[in-house]
């Protein structure tokens, strides 16, 4: 076990854009000393839904560094003029990146960051009470090695992602089912099948259901589109809507009854879950051409959630119901893949220190409002999207992610603001009127 010689200001747990983010502006800054650690071996965005058309759904200003210092030469625009792609992405007019730039950009952030450790799985975190230092144990496993480090830090930032949520009643996957994040590995297999069924109402399920859509006359498979949703909701992306997405509007849902907010965020999924509406008309008129050749085995259903799945003879047996009309069906189909998105789950590493974690009643993080979850609420260990619940859908939004890296930076550096923290910039009101905080932000 190698030896600290120093300890951090900070240790960052898992790699993804946000901590990444985090990486990129925290790296000019000279006294922070800043660690992180991830337990792949380089940065891959969502390997396994890397479509050659999927977009991301926020515009270009959305990267890791932009919101917070439009003068940063690890921007989104910086990468594009090195790579020789800025004038074509100019005349593109486009301002949603290819989601396979948006990752090659991540990737070449990441080329020109020494503070990422790549290859190392965090194992445990305790708290050294006489040091008044958090340790982390990682461990780095070779073809043949493996060897044990340690990293001191008075600091933490968990970046740790949210793994696939699949639902009760397929949990475990039963056969060769597929979750979304793992489509690409699978879809040479499932476009060889009689039938593929996609279960899901958002994004990645309609990116899929388009792509295997595509290729139903060449395969000639029966194609089936499932979600539980009323509708196949659009994301809404109008401008009053995406003024939510600031400082003002998490204040006011970060002072709402716990209750509540569980109640908006159950509400709000088409505000961060929807379909981009482009993709939407895409599928219409996809299965409008190829209805006029005669119709296409797919089918979309509304209104149907999947409440169980067997896998026999190489066959699903899919268990529906049809809520509106509350009555079960099934539907039988070879392929299967679960566009059921990620839900947030507490690491096992950080059962060390899970006293010194602020919980709430249903043993999720209790995030304050300045991303602080330490029980002594000291500001000593920082989540990222971790608080949907506290926050708001905000939280796995790449608009705020520079937002939200300001305010640890400010809060690492003891209130001083190397990147201005924005207050207020919204143009409506959210709460009672007068009962704004006038340190909105900032608490």
């Amino acid at each position: 076990m190698s030896t600290p010689t120093h300890t951090h200001d900070v240790v960052a747990i898992g790699l993804g854009p946000f901590n990444l983010g985090l990486a990129a502006l925290t790296d000019p800054i000279e006294e922070l000393d800043c660690v992180f650690l991830d337990r792949r071996d380089g940065f891959d965005w969502h390997p396994g839904m890397m479509l050659e058309t999927a977009t991301v759904q926020t515009p270009f200003l959305a990267d890791l560094v932009t919101l917070a210092d439009p003068t940063s030469p690890l921007s989104f625009l910086s990468y594009l003029k090195q790579a020789g792609h800025l004038y074509s992405f100019y005349i593109r007019e486009t301002f949603q990146p290819l989601r396979s730039e948006f990752n090659a950009y991540c990737q070449w952030v990441a080329e020109q960051l020494s503070t990422l450790r790549w290859g190392r799985e965090v194992e445990a975190v305790t708290y050294d009470a006489d040091a008044d230092e958090y340790v982390v144990e990682a461990v780095v496993k070779g073809e043949r090695t493996e060897r044990r480090e340690t990293y001191r830090a008075r600091h933490l930032v968990l970046g740790t992602g949210t793994p696939p949520h699949i639902p009760p009643g397929v949990d475990p996957l039963p056969g060769d089912a597929v979750h979304s994040s793992g489509y690409l590995p699978a879809r040479d297999e499932l476009v060889g099948k009689r039938s593929v069924a996609v279960v899901g109402g958002g994004q990645s399920a309609a990116e899929i259901f388009l792509d295997l859509l595509e290729g139903i006359d060449e395969h000639g498979y029966a194609l089936t589109w499932i979600t539980r949703s009323p509708r196949f909701f659009p994301l809404d992306y109008t401008k009053l809507t995406l003024e939510m997405t600031s400082p003002e509007y998490v204040d006011y849902f970060h002072d709402l009854p716990a209750g509540v907010r569980d109640d908006l965020v159950r509400e709000q999924a088409i505000l961060y879950k929807g379909i981009d509406s482009e993709l939407i008309d895409e599928i219409f008129h996809t299965l409008y051409r190829k209805h006029r050749r005669g119709r296409p085995m797919a089918r979309l259903l509304t209104n149907t959630e999947l409440v169980g799945a067997t896998h026999e003879d190489g066959c699903f047996a899919l268990e529906l119901h049809q809520t509106e009309a509350d009555e079960r069906f099934s539907v039988s189909s070879e392929g299967l893949v679960l566009a059921t998105g990620y839900r947030q789950q507490v690491p096992e590493f950080l059962d060390g220190v899970r006293d010194r974690i602020a919980w709430d009643d249903r043993g999720r993080y209790d995030v304050a409002r300045d991303y602080t979850i330490d029980a002594a609420r000291e500001g000593r260990i920082f989540v990222q999207n971790g608080e949907l619940h506290t926050h708001g859908f905000t939280a796995p939004d790449l608009g705020m992610a520079c937002y939200r890296n300001s305010c640890i930076i400010r809060s690492l550096l003891g209130g001083r603001e190397v990147y201005a923290v924005e207050r207020a910039i919204a143009m409506q009101e959210f709460g009672v009127p007068g009962r704004a905080a006038a340190t909105a932000g900032v608490r």
